[in-house]
């Protein structure tokens, strides 16, 4: 019943939307002499402000049309290179034909979260990856989209989709995991290694992420370990309602996620939203398309199944599998022991509230085997969850890092 409730909800908010889109229109026409007295611009701002923040985001694009290597506009194309029920592997071909020499770029897959925001949250991490590198990125799709005809996705699903593009990839593949897929990819690492796969990742890079969440335990380590699996079971999970493709696949909807990210810190999107509003009659541009540009992305969330969304929390984030060495893969022990070949770099903000300090790096503890000299660790000062990955810090000083570590280990093994 809650999925169809917030459907009816945004049923009945639809004219009122209507009423503000055309408000806006109405009190911003040159012509209209209304528009150009404050009482007008505070009226169109409020129908602004509010027209934003009921609308349905869709799935934003990545718009990486052109980057620039060696100071020259190289055009980029976005091609669906390998696709699954739940996923596909996107890859950001670059024209370089009109550059002066050939490129031997290293091959990278950065391992998007599933973890209710698309893989276009990443677009600050493939733009600064791609001048120097060729760039492939798990694009997962909104689970209220698949038919329950294409069968369940779990976390166990999640690492087959993760080995199966690394395949498809081939051998000497470098892997960038953002966030929340970090114990997914270092699983799929240790499963590879063991079975001495030539498709094995050349290096892994870990950002921000649950390795061991029992280490500086944050807001949302508090949240998934505060009640049993089964409340979450009975609380979050509902069904897709039609029109749906998805129509009665149990998922943990977008929207609630987006709530529970909203309310954490509630005060920071409030007084955003007031300086919206301040900018709107200002007329700064800048602020408030600035502002839009981050929420655009921000309020564009995807529902995730209930299997992979309850064995995740379970796994991850309640019985620390991994980091307790009990972590089963179909059947199969997770034994990261097993990792000696693959370059281990992990990477931390110092205000990350997401993943706390510390959390990252307990990769290292656990990948015994992995020679010293092939380890890199590193703390970003300044930086929240989001500056590891996205903004200045990430293109200045944690992106750099990455790529000579990249270009330190070229190959499996080396």
């Amino acid at each position: 019943m809650l999925y169809q409730m917030y459907e009816l909800n945004h049923a009945a908010i639809k004219p009122w939307r209507a009423a503000a889109h055309m408000t806006q229109m109405m009190l911003r026409h040159p012509m209209n002499p209304v528009a150009h007295s404050a009482q007008g611009r505070a009226i169109a701002a409020a129908a602004d402000v509010f027209e934003g923040i009921t609308r349905r985001y869709g799935k934003p694009s990545f718009g990486l049309d052109e980057i620039t290597i060696d100071g020259a506009p190289v055009p980029v194309t976005e091609q669906v290179i390998y696709r699954k029920p739940f996923g596909q592997l996107k890859y950001f071909s670059r024209d370089t034909s009109s550059l002066n020499r050939r490129r031997a770029d290293p091959r990278v897959l950065i391992v998007a979260p599933l973890s209710g925001h698309y893989a276009t949250l990443l677009r600050g991490t493939v733009a600064a990856m791609l001048p120097e590198h060729e760039v492939f990125i798990t694009d997962w799709r909104d689970a209220r989209n698949v038919p329950v005809s294409e069968g369940n996705f779990d976390l166990d699903d999640y690492i087959d989709y993760v080995i199966d593009f690394l395949r498809v990839l081939g051998p000497n593949t470098h892997v960038i995991a953002v966030c929340q897929p970090g114990p997914a990819v270092l699983a799929a690492t240790a499963l590879m290694s063991e079975d001495n796969d030539a498709a094995t990742p050349a290096t892994l890079t870990i950002m921000g992420s649950p390795i061991n969440p029992r280490k500086s335990p944050t807001v949302p380590n508090d949240l998934a370990t505060s009640r049993p699996i089964e409340w979450f079971k009975n609380n979050v999970i509902t069904s897709v309602p039609l029109p749906h493709a998805g129509f009665m696949r149990p998922v943990y909807p977008g929207f609630l996620q987006l709530t529970g990210f909203m309310t954490m810190n509630l005060d920071r999107h409030i007084d955003a939203h007031k300086k919206l509003y301040e900018g709107l009659i200002a007329g700064d541009g800048d602020s408030t398309d600035g502002h839009r540009k981050f929420y655009d992305e921000y309020l564009s969330v995807l529902d995730l199944t209930a299997e992979y969304y309850l064995q995740t929390l379970e796994v991850v984030f309640q019985r620390f599998d991994l980091p307790n060495g009990t972590m089963m893969h179909r059947g199969r022990r997770v034994d990261l022991t097993k990792i000696s070949k693959t370059a281990l770099f992990t990477v931390e903000g110092e205000k990350d509230d997401i993943s706390g300090i510390g959390q990252t790096q307990a990769a290292h503890d656990l990948c015994i085997n992995i020679p010293a000299k092939k380890q890199m660790d590193y703390i970003q000062d300044g930086v929240g969850h989001y500056g590891v990955f996205n903004g200045g810090r990430w293109r200045t000083e944690i992106q750099p890092r990455i790529r000579d570590f990249i270009r330190s280990f070229p190959v499996l093994g080396a």
